[in-house]
């Protein structure tokens, strides 16, 4: 499938989060009819994910990433009563076969909503970059506890032990975050640059509307603000 040439989004940086909310003017009528699949290979309409309430979406970059593994890790550590309270969706979309959807989650203690796009639709058609790309400003995630080194070597390790082996995903894609609903409104995206450059989880849920932070330690506890 070639690649989308004209994507429909921009990027938001950190920077710019850091001097208030950005103002996104763009919605997701372009890729609502996409369809993305549940760990039973159910076919699901991207926009049923935001139709109704408004929704935090995860992209990562595939299942044997070692630092999408651990940024899930973080994610699996938000409460559902604090997603509730703030009447938030939380999901993470991959790009692998659905088989792969069970065991991720296993391996990551993911209870939250997630879906694979494995044609990588979404992610072509909203301009996410199939590169990746360091800058001297970057920030390195601050979820991604493993070395380079050691990070690949867990992930070739996954790769070899799992029961059908295949990359779960295109490893040349990159990820990225979106905050939006109800309906086709977008609050705010970023799309990292590389593999390290995912958004940090507690400024995600505050811009969601969250109202309490969650402190990403050893073991998780609800800080109130």
């Amino acid at each position: 499938m070639a690649e989308a040439v004209s994507p429909i989004t921009r990027q938001v940086t950190k920077e710019t989060q850091e001097s208030g909310t950005p103002s996104v003017e763009y919605g997701l009528e372009d890729v609502e009819d996409c369809l993305v699949y549940d760990r039973h290979g159910v076919p699901v309409p991207f926009k049923k994910l935001y139709q109704d309430r408004k929704t935090v979406i995860i992209f990562v970059r595939n299942f044997l990433c070692y630092s999408c593994k651990e940024y899930v890790e973080d994610l699996s550590k938000i409460p559902k009563e604090a997603l509730e309270d703030a009447d938030i969706r939380l999901v993470v979309i991959g790009q692998s076969a659905h088989r792969h959807i069970e065991p991720f989650c296993s391996l990551t203690a993911y209870p939250h909503e997630i879906y694979v796009d494995p044609e990588r639709c979404i992610y072509q058609k909203l301009g996410m970059k199939r590169e990746e790309k360091y800058t001297e400003s970057g920030h390195r995630s601050p979820h991604v506890k493993s070395g380079i080194f050691m990070g690949q070597l867990k992930s070739i390790w996954r790769a070899m032990t799992s029961p059908a082996f295949d990359f779960q995903g295109d490893m040349h894609q990159q990820g990225g975050a979106v905050i939006a609903g109800p309906g086709p409104r977008v609050h705010f995206s970023h799309f990292d640059m590389n593999h390290l450059d995912h958004m940090p989880i507690d400024w995600l849920l505050q811009l969601a509307g969250v109202h309490q932070t969650l402190d990403f330690g050893n073991k998780p506890k609800i800080v109130h603000v």
